[in-house]
């Protein structure tokens, strides 16, 4: 009975104050893109704002694009650490190139013939670790996938893309802004960087979408695999410890800690 309580007040507490923590609206301007021209924003995505452009000819002719390294270019919670900051990029790079690599041939250098993917990272808020326990005890008695979170100190992801033609002109850009929700499947974590590093797998499957022409197909995965220098594309540890403690740990979850930025 007492469980049966704590869940029903966990839930209906989190319902509550879910319209107060939808993520903010996004607007573009930072000064990453080589252009913002034409940009227009996304209806039909929930629990992101998004502005996005797309120039269907030159996208459907692009087959290689080689991905530079994410980098920070805008607003980031000065309570992270360096280290802290490059784990999130090294996130963005993996998640990005895995997601690409299903839709485009991956290049390991950059050469005169592939198109450019670049993002910049324009906001990095931390994650709030008393409140995460606080929904991680409540999530106990709650099962499923569905998690709840305190209001409180939840983090957020932003960051601008474009995709650029061998010769410079852009052929997609967009911009994108999400923030954990307090019902939802983002995990609370006991790291600063626990929603930010969690918010790159859905920011590189938003990006890799935004750059794909309607009827793309999609790739398999290619034998020598030029994403695996980001780290594998799986971390079952992290996904079993996950489930053990309702937790989300991006050292056990994401790529290499040891980013290099000139990768």
């Amino acid at each position: 009975m007492i469980c049966k309580t704590i869940k029903l007040v966990a839930a209906l507490g989190c319902m509550a104050t879910l319209a107060a923590c939808a993520t903010a609206d996004v607007k573009p301007g930072s000064g990453f893109l080589s252009s913002y021209e034409g940009l227009e924003e996304r209806t039909d995505v929930v629990r992101a704002s998004v502005l996005q452009r797309r120039d269907e000819a030159l996208v459907a002719s692009i087959v290689r694009v080689w991905v530079a390294p994410a980098e920070i270019f805008g607003e980031v919670d000065r309570t992270l650490s360096e280290e802290e900051r490059r784990m999130v990029l090294s996130e963005v790079d993996r998640q990005l190139c895995y997601e690409l690599s299903e839709r485009f041939e991956i290049a390991e250098q950059r050469d005169d013939h592939s198109a450019l993917v670049r993002i910049g990272v324009t906001r990095m808020q931390s994650t709030d670790q008393a409140g995460s326990v606080v929904a991680a005890t409540a999530n106990f008695f709650i099962p499923g996938p569905i998690k709840v979170r305190t209001p409180i100190g939840l983090g957020g992801l932003g960051a601008e893309a474009e995709l650029l033609m061998p010769d410079g002109a852009q052929a997609a850009a967009i911009v994108w802004r999400r923030d954990a929700m307090v019902v939802g499947t983002d995990k609370p974590s006991l790291s600063r960087i626990g929603d930010a590093h969690q918010l790159a797998e859905p920011l590189g499957d938003m990006v890799a979408e935004a750059f794909s022409s309607e009827d793309r197909d999609g790739r398999e995965s290619a034998s020598n695999d030029p994403c695996k220098r980001f780290g594998p594309r799986i971390r079952p540890e992290g996904f079993i410890t996950g489930i053990a403690t309702g937790l989300y740990q991006p050292e056990l979850s994401g790529g290499r800690p040891d980013r290099d930025p000139e990768m």
